[in-house]
């Protein structure tokens, strides 16, 4: 008895343009009130999301790139804010970068990796000791607990997202 990937590719397809549609609301709301507690919270909150909807179905390319938006969000947090301009501009660019490959997975593309640019610009946190913090390749459980009735609640693996030091 296999999985049926094309289900839960079906149900990654939908949460995920719901997800990327909250990001882009709170970006928005971001371009006016940088301090936006809201906005902030939604932005981490659909970046974890689809990182752990992702690396469940072994989308690897976006698990790591919203991974990396999340780990962004959690320094925005910390702050308080967006810090200025540039990095509103590098949030975006994040979200488009999401766009663009959860376009691949709809059309069934091949998965590329986001522009080592942005990437770079999107480095993972560093952990208590300072070294660098990997998520692994499958953050989430398995695909059928997309379909839990508290598919929206936190991560089943971990509970609340790590917190991390920026």
């Amino acid at each position: 008895m296999g999985l049926d990937m094309a289900k839960y590719r079906r149900i990654f397809l939908e949460e995920a343009s719901d997800h990327l549609a909250e990001i882009s609301r709170a970006l928005i709301e971001l371009e006016k009130e940088m301090g936006s507690v809201e906005a902030i919270d939604t932005i981490f909150r659909m970046a974890h999301s689809i990182k752990s909807m992702a690396a469940s179905l072994g989308y690897n390319p976006v698990a790591d790139l919203s991974h990396r938006m999340e780990d962004r969000m959690e320094g925005v947090r910390a702050a308080g804010r967006v810090r200025d301009p540039e990095e509103l501009a590098l949030l975006f660019r994040s979200l488009e970068a999401l766009e663009e490959m959860v376009g691949a997975v709809a059309n069934e593309q091949d998965l590329c990796s986001a522009d080592s640019a942005l990437l770079a610009e999107l480095p993972i946190a560093a952990d208590e000791s300072g070294t660098l913090a990997r998520h692994p390749e499958s953050v989430a459980a398995t695909p059928s607990d997309l379909l839990s009735p508290d598919a929206g609640g936190p991560d089943p693996v971990g509970g609340e997202p790590k917190k991390v030091r920026s």
